[in-house]
């Protein structure tokens, strides 16, 4: 029971107990607009914050070992929209609704992790500074390439789509908070890492406050009345095999380029992730009142994730040999020294 335990992540222990309080105490009439407008004001600090954490020099200097990037940039932004086209296809209406398969496919095209990335990769003694500078371009291109994607893809289905308003809105939420919080890091850079747990509380709490508030829609405005449990236990069995693809596919893929093993690992676990930290603020911006739904799937990915990749990093970490792993798995390939892990890392919470 202990060991299962640890595998929950306390995150989403959080993400639930506000779902219930959603169900069961959902904002209307002024107080939903009043948590509607704190959400939006949320999203962008969190993005701020990305943006005084991300140290261009130190991503500059990760671009030295630009082939594990852009196959991780590649996994990430091309393979996993791919894969989610066809699970829609195969899926939706058979066993996920329209709505479910749209949040699908909008999780296939969020950015990758950061923080967990590098937690695995490093309890299976991987290339952990490449993990975090893969982590980093991936949020980065993230926050342009998600709503390009989204926009493409699911708008083609289910009255999706991105209007120039819609656009508008994200480059205003998204990409504006975070070029201000670039042009202002040199002034507040050094606050913000020092205070680096209270950062960590605004980031979860403005998380919390977006899940609040789109789940909460959900339930006053009877969506949830859409979702039967078996549609849930389809969810849940598509994504398993999701994953099991895509971490099938890195493994092979990372071996065939001729990667040697700790960069195979960086590129398995940054290949393999999606971010709940960014997918969840881009939700809210990109789905609005439909945002319940959306989310659904990445929620519950996360998680499958989390559990599935610590199993698996347990067990490579037993098979690599104490003396490879006691070399320095970064410096013959051109990754920088691991001493950008805080500031290069967009998310520090653990739903990264």
């Amino acid at each position: 029971m202990h060991r299962l335990a640890r595998l929950v992540d306390p995150f989403i222990a959080l993400l639930a107990g506000t779902v219930v309080l959603a169900a069961l105490l959902p904002a209307t009439g002024a107080a939903a607009e009043a948590v509607d407008g704190a959400a939006q004001v949320g999203v962008g600090l969190l993005f701020f914050l990305y943006g005084t954490r991300l140290a261009p020099r130190e991503a500059v200097a990760g671009l030295r070992h630009w082939r594990l990037h852009l196959t991780v940039l590649a996994c990430t932004f091309l393979v996993f929209p791919l894969l989610g086209l066809a699970a829609g296809a195969l899926v939706v209406p058979h066993v996920l609704s329209a709505e479910l398969g749209r949040g699908l496919l909008f999780l296939c095209v969020v950015p990758s992790t950061v923080q967990s990335s590098i937690a695995f990769t490093g309890m299976a003694r991987g290339n952990v500074p490449a993990a975090i500078c893969a982590g980093t371009y991936s949020s980065l291109l993230g926050i342009l390439l998600t709503p390009l994607l989204a926009g493409l893809l699911i708008g083609s289905g289910a009255g999706g789509g991105l209007s120039a308003d819609g656009l508008t809105a994200i480059a205003l939420q998204l990409l504006a908070p975070f070029l201000a919080g670039q042009l202002l890091r040199r002034r507040v850079g050094g606050l913000v890492a020092r205070h680096r747990g209270a950062t960590g509380l605004v980031d979860r709490g403005a998380i919390l406050l977006v899940v609040y508030a789109a789940f909460g829609r959900g339930v006053t405005e009877g969506v949830w009345q859409q979702l039967s449990p078996w549609r849930l236990a389809g969810l849940l069995a598509v994504e398993i095999v999701l994953l099991a693809v895509m971490l099938t596919l890195t493994v092979w893929g990372s071996r065939a380029l001729g990667f040697r093993r700790a960069d195979r690992t960086a590129i398995v676990f940054a290949g393999s992730k999606k971010s709940l930290a960014a997918g969840l603020p881009m939700a809210a911006v990109l789905f609005g009142d439909e945002a319940a739904l959306a989310v659904l799937p990445l929620m519950l990915f996360h998680q499958t994730q989390l559990v599935v990749c610590a199993v698996i990093a347990r067990r490579v970490a037993r098979r690599v040999p104490a003396e490879e792993a006691a070399g320095a798995p970064g410096r013959r390939d051109g990754a920088e020294p691991d001493r950008a892990g805080a500031g290069a890392s967009p998310g520090r919470g653990s739903a990264g």
